[in-house]
C-alpha cells in the first residue's frame, strides 16, 4: 500500500510540477520559445525528422553506455538522456506557447497571455497522461517534436518567410496595356 501512495504522490508532484517548468522556461528563455512555436507553427515535419534524427544520434550511445558495467559510463549515459528530455523542454513550451494562442482566440481576449499560457501548459500535460493514447503515442511525439524544435529554436533556423504569389488575370494585363 505504501508503494502505491509513493507512485501516486510522485505522479501528483510531477504533474504540478511540468506547468511550471513550462511557464520557466517561457519566462526566462522568451526568445527561444517564440523562435520553437514559430518553428512548430510553420514546419511541424521538419520539427519531427530533426528530432527523430537527434533522439536516435543521443540514443544509441546513451543505451551503449547505461550497458557498460562501468559507473561513470553509466552516470554519463543517464546524463545525456536527462539532458535531452530538460533540452526539449524549450520545445514542449513553444508547443505550450502555440496551444495558448489558440485558446487565447478561442476565449475571445478573455484571457491573459501568462493564464493562457498556463492552461495550454495544462492541456498539454493532460492529453499526454490519457491511458495508451497519450502514453504510446502522444507524449513520445510531443518529446520528439519538441527536441527538434528546441534544436532549430537555439540554432536560430528559422523558417523561410513565404514570397505571396502574385496571379494577374489576363484581362488585367489587358486592361493594364
Amino acid at each position: 500500500m505504501a508503494d502505491i501512495s509513493a507512485i501516486f504522490g510522485i505522479l501528483l508532484i510531477v504533474g504540478l510540477a511540468f506547468p511550471g517548468l513550462l511557464t520557466t522556461l517561457w519566462l526566462l528563455l522568451p526568445a527561444t520559445v517564440e523562435r520553437a512555436r514559430v518553428r512548430l507553427d510553420r514546419t511541424p515535419w521538419r520539427c519531427l525528422w530533426l528530432g527523430g534524427v537527434i533522439l536516435a544520434m543521443s540514443l544509441i550511445p546513451s543505451v551503449i553506455l547505461i550497458a557498460l558495467p562501468w559507473g561513470p559510463a553509466k552516470l554519463a549515459g543517464w546524463a545525456v538522456i536527462t539532458f535531452m528530455l530538460a533540452f526539449a523542454g524549450l520545445g514542449a513550451a513553444g508547443l505550450a506557447l502555440k496551444m495558448s494562442g489558440h485558446l487565447a482566440n478561442q476565449s475571445s481576449g478573455a484571457l491573459t497571455s501568462a493564464s493562457a499560457f498556463v492552461r495550454g501548459a495544462v492541456a498539454l500535460e493532460l492529453a499526454a497522461v490519457f491511458p495508451i493514447i497519450g502514453w504510446f503515442i502522444l507524449a513520445p511525439l510531443t518529446a520528439v517534436v519538441s527536441l527538434g524544435a528546441a534544436t532549430f529554436a537555439v540554432l536560430h533556423w528559422m523558417p523561410a518567410v513565404k514570397r505571396a504569389s502574385v496571379t494577374v488575370s489576363e484581362s488585367a494585363v489587358r486592361q493594364a496595356l
